[in-house]
């Protein structure tokens, strides 16, 4: 392994430290969407039962101890339950918004490495083979196999590295993608029954 990375040139030193950049990216996005893993369902039905209630202390200390963004959102909002149904819609849904850019964070820096790795593996290869071409040219009708091959290994080393590098990367970033588009959607529908309770209240006590 280290032969074939020795052999692709001074372009796999910046194809394997994004490499690592990348892999830091994956698994720092993976740990937070892990420890956040929650039977939303059966939280949300908890607490909109104790909102229906008028359990508003006990729903939001039961919030605080949810580690997920919607536990965040559903918290803002009996907090701030007695604010007009519009307001209230919009406050959080700004909650809502500032929790998926959290679980978003990172994912724009992955997203060029995974653009910029295949380049690089292309630039490598124009520089493997204007060397194969230079050596052509000076050795004439001389030229070997073996003076080709440096340049020609660095040409398809660099590629397939830079490939190698991006694809399972573009994975795994839209396999993030998918999960939080998957969180905000449980968020705003949840967000929007806990309002529909809270107003729904509200509209009783001035009743």
């Amino acid at each position: 392994m280290w032969t074939l990375v020795v052999k692709g040139g001074l372009v796999m030193v910046p194809i394997i430290a994004l490499s690592v950049v990348a892999l830091a990216i994956v698994l720092e996005r993976l740990w937070v969407l892990v420890k956040i893993r929650q039977n939303l369902p059966q939280f949300a039905q908890e607490i909109l039962i104790l909102a229906q209630r008028g359990q508003y202390q006990k729903a939001f200390l039961r919030c605080r101890e949810v580690k997920h963004p919607l536990a965040r959102v559903l918290a803002l909002g009996i907090t701030e339950r007695n604010r007009p149904r519009a307001e209230l819609e919009r406050i959080m849904e700004r909650e809502g918004e500032e929790q998926v850019e959290k679980l978003e964070r990172n994912l724009g820096a992955l997203i060029v490495i995974i653009g910029v790795e295949p380049m690089l593996g292309f630039l490598g290869t124009i520089i493997g083979l204007i060397k194969a071409f230079m050596s052509w040219e000076q050795l004439g009708s001389n030229v070997t196999v073996n003076s080709l091959a440096a340049g020609i290994y660095q040409a398809m080393i660099t590629t397939a590295a830079g490939l190698i590098v991006a694809i399972p990367y573009f994975i795994c970033y839209h396999l993030f993608l998918g999960r939080i588009k998957r969180h905000a959607l449980e968020m705003s529908y949840y967000g929007n029954e806990l309002i529909d309770v809270l107003t729904g209240s509200q509209v009783e006590e001035k009743a």
